[in-house]
């Protein structure tokens, strides 16, 4: 009898461990989350859809939200994956410009016409 009280508080023991040590590693990927946000010039919902699918596909970005209205994308990223000049360049490259990078021209170009905004418009309002 006392050999299996042993055993269950070694067992006990060994399953605690394991569980503090996996909350400190969820603890330490929680730390390395970075949000920024920025303006990207766009008009509307299909090129919210676009602008979040470029900064989605970035390594590391966890989450991409684009206001139509604002011009301006938050983006939550892995810092130890990714920076964020990589997700401007991406966005970039899908035709859309952003507060540090221009778009594409050959990709704004291959955009539907109702994506293809004015060059000169206000964004991250």
């Amino acid at each position: 009898m006392n050999k299996l009280i042993f055993i269950l508080m070694i067992a006990v023991g060994v399953v605690s461990c394991k569980n503090e040590t996996k909350s400190s590693t969820n603890e330490f990927q929680e730390l390395a989350i970075t949000t920024t946000s920025f303006g990207v010039r766009g008009n509307c919902e299909m090129c919210k859809k676009t602008i979040e699918n470029a900064a989605n596909g970035v390594e590391g970005v966890a989450n991409a939200d684009w206001n139509v209205e604002q011009k301006k994308i938050e983006v939550s990223f892995d810092g130890s994956k990714t920076n964020e000049m990589a997700i401007h360049k991406a966005i970039a490259a899908s035709g859309y410009d952003t507060d540090k990078v221009l778009g594409n021209e050959q990709a704004y170009n291959g955009l539907p016409s109702c994506c293809q905004y004015d060059h000169n418009m206000e964004m991250n309002q």
